[in-house]
């Protein structure tokens, strides 16, 4: 990891006449691609057709970016209010994966239900099954992007000196910290662990092939995935130093993750339910 410590990064990637591509842009898409790849792969698993993902994933990243980007408008609402053109420069970052989580829970609900006669199946068997395929994804896709925010020099932790410790342009510091040139690289560790999320949902998903009642299991990657995804949020948000919403003292990331951390313990209860009146049948 010497490389992040010498390494001064740049967000522009390369300009060509009047186009500019930004890092943070080229690893949204491959991470859009490699969770689109996932989740296909997935779904043939489970007898979906590639196709009804490919109509599924339009939604979501249209709906998840406004849902991201919204959602960082509002807990940012100061900053972009005292610089409205700030708005539109998705370039720079400002895309809050739990306003993608919200508003792609919504728009996966609405789709399961246009699909419930079609695979005459229930909503909300649908709605499991759609999740447990997409949550693998998400982790990668999430795991490759958070290196955008590497390249645009964002979302950095505490000073640091330990020999991973990434500098930062003194444009880009907190002033409290406008001397200090090496910092935690927060990016890096929710990469990495977004990384072992993806391969601990992925075998799960080995282990469940042919059960007789997946759809606990299916309640219970997508409990999985909120809960681990969680943990390592509210964990990491001790170092960060970006500014956020703070109430008593919490950060409201920290606050979210908390509330997905019970909903994610409910679900394992739902699952446990679930799965006793099968048995009951």
């Amino acid at each position: 990891m010497s490389f992040l410590h010498n390494f001064q990064p740049e967000s522009i990637l390369f300009t060509l006449g009047p186009i500019t591509i930004y890092w943070y842009g080229l690893f949204m898409v491959i991470s859009i691609i490699l969770a689109l790849i996932i989740t296909t792969h997935l779904a043939k698993r489970y007898d979906l057709k590639p196709s009804l993902i490919i109509d599924l994933a339009f939604w979501l990243i249209l709906f998840g970016f406004i849902g991201a980007r919204l959602y960082e408008l509002i807990i940012d609402f100061d900053y972009y209010y005292q610089n409205p053109l700030a708005i539109v420069k998705i370039w720079q970052g400002g895309l809050a994966i739990h306003g993608a989580i919200i508003t792609g829970l919504i728009t996966l609900y609405l789709f399961s239900k246009n699909l419930r006669e079609k695979l005459s199946q229930s909503t909300i068997n649908i709605f499991w099954k759609l999740t447990a395929i997409i949550v693998p994804g998400l982790a990668l896709g999430q795991a490759v992007g958070r290196w955008g925010n590497y390249f645009n020099q964002e979302l950095f932790g505490l000073p640091s000196n330990l020999p991973w410790a990434i500098p930062i342009t003194l444009f880009y510091r907190p002033i409290e910290y406008i001397s200090i040139n090496f910092f935690h690289p927060t990016f890096l560790y929710e990469s990495i662990g977004c990384l072992i999320i993806f391969i601990v949902l992925m075998i799960y998903h080995k282990k469940i092939k042919n059960q007789i009642n997946p759809i606990k299991h299916f309640i219970r990657i997508t409990a999985l995935y909120l809960l681990l995804y969680s943990v390592l949020r509210f964990s990491l948000e001790f170092l960060r130093l970006d500014p956020t919403l703070t109430i008593f003292n919490w950060r409201w990331p920290q606050i979210i993750s908390i509330i997905l951390i019970l909903i994610s313990i409910y679900l394992f209860f739902i699952s446990r339910k679930h799965e006793k009146d099968i048995q009951t049948n």
